[in-house]
């Protein structure tokens, strides 16, 4: 089976679980929100600093891009 008739054969699983949801009987308990925000405040920081890390690197990718008259 190729690559494309993986994708294809995934994508129509994701789409038949999406549209045919099953009962979750599930529990939240009051944490699970602020563990939510938590994580979310903990990706966004990683990024920032990421970013920071490598701004020469990023400012010198846009300038290149810039310079090669590539953009709109």
């Amino acid at each position: 089976m190729d690559s494309k008739n993986k994708i294809s054969l995934l994508l129509v699983f994701l789409v038949y679980a999406v549209l045919n949801p099953s009962e979750a009987k599930a529990y939240l308990d009051p944490g699970t929100g602020s563990m939510i925000v938590q994580t979310l405040i903990a990706l966004f920081g990683s990024c920032g600093y990421a970013m920071f890390l490598f701004r020469e690197k990023i400012k010198k990718f846009f300038d290149n891009f810039r310079k090669n008259g590539r953009h709109d």
